[in-house]
């Protein structure tokens, strides 16, 4: 009861004492299950699609049922919004539409987001803000910055008048101060003649004398005696902030996994993250014979329902040639796209077609065409298959067209005499059906090896040196270099395992700068000395890989990429 009058948590109140509490020592309110808070309109955040969410309910419900590092599988992506809180949040997530619009805003918006950077509870900073905020001696541990271990918390505290008796501390506080506080208070009431207590001193010493004679105010009101009144409040305000905190770190609480401490120092954006597509689900149809009508009871295969008659079915491989003859065969330069007088269907084992196209000379060229499948990667064992067919008929060129190339397939471009050429599709041409309107630009694109040079650099580290990409010439029939100017981006895996490819390095190659509206979205100090060495068409150096590999993507402004794998 002493501890409690000393710090102010007890009153008089009529025949008895009552306690104190304040409205910090429990400042928080409990949810119920209606959410008034998260409605949408104009009191909610700018709309950028039609059925957009507002972040906080997203927000609330990721929290409530997810730790950090916990993935998120939103169904809809419409805006983006669950990837977007996932992604503030430290949550992985995937996110699935079926309209490529919806794709390409929340797209937009996860890369041009800028998002706080909490403080890991697995880091040095995470550890000293706890031991700050706790005021406990954690253990020196090993971290690692694992996103799984979580952020550090704001804490919301449950003060009773229990846990202040149980304290231990505010005593000790309490004689520190008194040390302080006493002597002042002695020497106060010396100089004004007075005989006060603690709880009696006035906060305005002025207000206080305006009931004195003027002769005995202007006594009162030296110097020395502001000073004094001064200084023991100053004391008496700063004994009365160490208990509270005191208090508040004795008390019990509860973690608000929303208000995590932020970094103000530093400034973080999305993660990388891909976007893939999977076609609409084409349905094989069986064959009205003894096999297909097996393999349709056994489930192997399923019957198309039906056509009416004025919707006949579209082969794939007429799809593709019928737009090959509209669109041609892109590169990077206007003057070396392929433009075909005549396609006609082929009656080889893995040929699809001749086409014919006219060069620079005006000599007409024989092209054979490989058509890859619908759903799934060309191999390079059927690039060469369909390479050593098209010699034998003597064509000048194989174009394969594809909509996925295996990785072994990259650094294929000529068998023998024959040059080839991978023709990568655009994947709109697995919707051609159900798009009223797919234009023929770009539909067709051949981007070819990456010309690189690994150099040696000190120290026995290596650097990497794009020159450009080879390109076929038509007019020529030849493999020809040319230079950074058709790359937008190209990136290294340092330490490439074959499995997976991680950008270590990543470099930009696009002209006037393109990422200097990203420098302006940061609105952060960059060091343009860094910045400088992301805009090269030479690498920083780095290590020799463990792996006895590396790998560089190259990636052209149509978008398309290439992968080619070095050995170290």
């Amino acid at each position: 009861m002493d501890k409690l009058a000393r710090i102010g948590r007890l009153r008089g109140g009529g025949v008895g004492l009552r306690s104190i509490l304040l409205l910090d020592d429990n400042p928080t309110t409990a949810l119920d299950n209606i959410w008034l808070d998260t409605g949408s309109g104009s009191f909610g955040e700018p709309q950028t699609y039609v059925v957009q969410t507002v972040v906080k309910a997203i927000q609330r419900c990721i929290l409530m049922t997810t730790d950090p590092g916990d993935l998120v599988l939103d169904p809809t992506c419409g805006s983006g919004t669950t990837a977007y809180v996932a992604e503030q949040w430290g949550r992985r997530w995937i996110t699935v539409d079926t309209s490529r619009v919806a794709l390409a805003l929340a797209r937009t918006r996860l890369m041009s987001a800028r998002y706080p950077y909490y403080l890991l509870a697995d880091s040095r900073e995470g550890r000293a803000k706890e031991q700050d905020v706790s005021g406990k001696i954690l253990a020196d541990t090993f971290v690692t910055g694992d996103i799984r271990h979580g952020f550090v918390y704001e804490r919301a505290p449950h003060v009773t008048l229990k846990s202040i008796a149980n304290n231990s501390e505010i005593d000790v506080i309490w004689e520190k101060w008194q040390d302080v506080l006493e002597p002042l208070r002695r020497r106060l009431n010396e100089v004004l003649s007075t005989a006060f207590e603690e709880w009696d001193i006035p906060r305005d010493l002025a207000a206080w004398l305006d009931g004195k004679d003027g002769q005995a105010k202007a006594h009162m009101m030296t110097a020395n005696v502001r000073k004094l009144h001064a200084d023991w409040w100053e004391g008496r305000i700063a004994r009365q902030k160490e208990i509270d905190a005191s208090i508040a770190r004795a008390a019990n609480f509860e973690f608000l996994y929303d208000h995590p401490y932020e970094d103000k120092s530093r400034v973080r954006v999305a993660g990388p993250f891909t976007v893939e597509s999977l076609s609409p689900h084409r349905v094989v149809a069986a064959r009205e014979d003894t096999l297909g009508a097996d393999l349709a009871a056994s489930g192997a295969i399923t019957s198309r329902p039906s056509t009416p008659a004025n919707m006949p079915e579209t082969d794939f491989g007429e799809m593709v040639l019928a737009h090959l003859r509209r669109a041609g065969v892109h590169q990077q330069v206007k003057a070396d796209t392929i433009h075909f007088n005549s396609i006609e269907p082929w009656p080889g084992n893995y040929i699809a077609a001749e086409a014919h196209y006219t060069d620079g000379g005006q000599t007409e060229k024989r092209a054979a065409v490989l058509i890859g499948p619908e759903f799934g990667t060309l191999t390079r064992s059927q690039i060469t298959a369909a390479a050593r067919e098209a010699s034998d008929s003597r064509f000048d060129v194989l174009i394969a067209c594809a909509f996925n190339f295996d990785a072994q397939a990259t650094d294929l471009n000529r068998l023998g005499p024959l040059a080839i050429l991978k023709a990568r599709m655009n994947p709109d041409l697995h919707m051609a059906e159900d798009l009223k309107n797919t234009g023929k630009g770009n539909l067709f694109v051949v981007f070819g090896e990456p010309d690189v040079e690994i150099l040696d650099a000190p120290g026995g580290e290596i650097k990497v040196k794009v020159h450009g990409v080879d390109v076929f010439d038509p007019s020529t029939g030849d493999i020809r270099s040319d230079d950074v100017k058709g790359i937008a981006a190209w990136f290294i895996d340092t330490d490439y395992d074959e499995e997976s490819f991680f950008v270590r390095h990543a470099y930009f190659l696009g002209a006037n700068d393109p990422y200097k509206s990203l420098k302006t979205a940061l609105k952060a100090e960059i060091d343009p000395d860094a910045w400088e060495t992301l805009y090269s068409d030479t690498s920083r150096p780095f290590a020799r890989p463990s792996t006895g590999r590396i790998a560089v993507k190259v990636i052209n402004h149509f978008g398309d990429e290439v992968l080619k794998v070095f050995g170290v």
